[in-house]
């Protein structure tokens, strides 16, 4: 089975294809001085172009895990979240508190996506 690796840094990969699927590392903002909405957008949006990198788009993601690192910003995280999403082609999702490597960063989000 193939495995193509793209973006790598020292310590992982951005995102992953194999056997059919695209992982993505957890994403986080590149401008962490936003709000969790503004920053949701943005790893949306890095998403967006990881996917397209590997083939693949939105519509595809079977599998979502989202960091915040507080449960308080969840609705407003969901706001973004919603926009992207359209009500369509819903992942499956799990959103959990977490204290996140950044201290400034609210959300991290990671998806799996079929090819």
């Amino acid at each position: 089975m193939p495995i193509s690796r793209h973006e790598p840094s020292k310590i992982y990969s951005k995102g992953v294809e194999a056997n059919g699927f695209v992982f993505t590392a957890g994403i986080v903002a590149e401008d962490i001085g936003q709000d969790a909405k503004g920053q949701t957008q943005q790893i949306l949006r890095e998403i967006d172009r990881l996917l397209k990198l590997c083939g693949t788009d939105k519509a595809k993601v079977v599998s979502a895990t989202i960091w915040v690192s507080d449960i308080r910003l969840r609705e407003t995280m969901n706001e973004a979240w919603n926009a992207w999403t359209g009500g369509q082609h819903l992942p499956g999702r799990a959103c959990i508190e977490a204290k996140l490597a950044d201290p400034r960063a609210l959300v991290e989000i990671a998806v799996v996506a079929a090819k």
